[in-house]
């Protein structure tokens, strides 16, 4: 008989180990269903009221202009030979200075960086990019193209592309999970580290398991388990719900931000109302319960947090958990008006605390 508090056999952790997946899977799996319940729910009840409005769709054959307003940058494309996919960005700056490499979230792509594409190009190559599967980027059509370690190669390889071996690296909500998995595994490419709303991978897994007011809020992670139903849950009212989240009083920017244009709006529905344009987004999401958590944590340059206090997807509590994982400068800063949406509500506080940090010596923590 095994005294308390002695090791269990092997298996007894194995059977433990299956347990613990098969609690997880459940989980993962049962909350899938709810969140597609839901929607369900949502979409009868759209049919209901307005069954003419419900399907209809805006047909969005031409860019807006601001989408090629030369003030932003070019618009560059670069073809990653392991790969073979072809990646968009725009690019503001001289060729030669320091590249600052900027990673939208979702839903965005390159326009979300258009304030910061002005402000830095004036002592850096700045570079925001289109992420594998986003607008003008080449969009894989298997799920398994996503998973994170193709993501993550993604940047190390563009990097090398473009002819530079470090960066400053921004990263917001999604892109900044990538961010922070980059600097984690190619700390040499990385001078400085700088991600908006999103917290060290780590915390983020261990925190929604533990914290239930998160499970809610990261509700569309598991909904996004299911092939083609989120996609076209997108679709509904003329992408009602990808409008919403930038201008609802929920999730989007408030009164106190830099509210998003007519203009602005019209770009993402743009970007996203062209065929297939939602699934590789939305693929990002699809193996994410597979590639978590991380074997490594620790990450080893300086790194500066911005985070939006009214994030409606992210409890702000893990901001300051994400101290723990940084061996070096951590600076974190949380503006208590301020959205998700962080870089486009407060650009010009965002631009002012980044360079403020750019410029500061820093010295790695004992």
């Amino acid at each position: 008989m095994a005294r308390p508090g002695a090791a269990c056999p092997p298996p007894a952790r194995r059977l433990l180990a299956a347990a613990r997946a098969l609690l997880f899977w459940a989980l993962v799996y049962g909350y899938c269903g709810l969140c597609a319940c839901i929607a369900g729910l949502r979409l009868l009840w759209s049919i209901g009221r307005r069954p003419g409005e419900t399907f209809r769709r805006a047909v969005r054959e031409n860019p807006p202009a601001c989408l090629n307003d030369p003030s932003l940058g070019t618009h560059c494309y670069v073809r990653i030979k392991d790969s073979g996919l072809r990646f968009h960005y725009v690019a503001a700056g001289e060729r030669g200075k320091p590249l600052m490499l900027l990673l939208h979230g979702f839903p965005e792509f390159w326009y979300s960086w258009r304030h910061q594409l002005r402000e830095f190009k004036s002592e850096y190559r700045v570079v925001a990019l289109d992420l594998r599967g986003y607008g003008e980027t080449d969009a894989p059509s298997h799920k398994e193209n996503y998973k994170l370690d193709c993501l993550i190669t993604d940047i190390k390889d563009i990097l090398e592309s473009l002819g530079y071996n470090k960066c400053v690296l921004i990263g917001h909500d999604w892109g900044g999970m990538i961010a922070w998995l980059v600097a984690i595994c190619y700390p040499e490419m990385v001078t400085k580290l700088i991600v908006v709303n999103f917290p060290h991978p780590s915390v983020f897994t261990e925190y929604i398991l533990r914290h239930p007011s998160q499970l809610i809020k990261s509700a569309y992670y598991f909904f996004f388990q299911m092939p083609w139903f989120p996609e076209f849950m997108f679709t509904v009212n003329d992408f009602k719900v990808l409008k919403s989240l930038f201008t609802s009083q929920a999730t989007g920017i408030g009164r106190k931000g830099c509210r998003l244009t007519a203009e602005d709006i019209e770009a993402y529905l743009y970007v996203f109302s062209q065929p297939g344009a939602l699934t590789g987004p939305i693929n990002h999401y699809r193996n994410i319960f597979s590639c978590l958590p991380l074997q490594h944590h620790e990450v080893t340059m300086p790194t500066l947090l911005l985070w939006g206090e009214r994030d409606a997807f992210m409890d702000v509590d893990m901001a300051e958990i994400t101290r723990i994982y940084v061996k070096n400068h951590f600076r974190l800063t949380i503006l208590s008006e301020a959205s998700h949406w962080l870089q486009q509500d407060q650009p010009d506080i965002v631009n002012k605390l980044i360079w403020t940090f750019l410029k500061e010596e820093t010295r790695k923590r004992e």
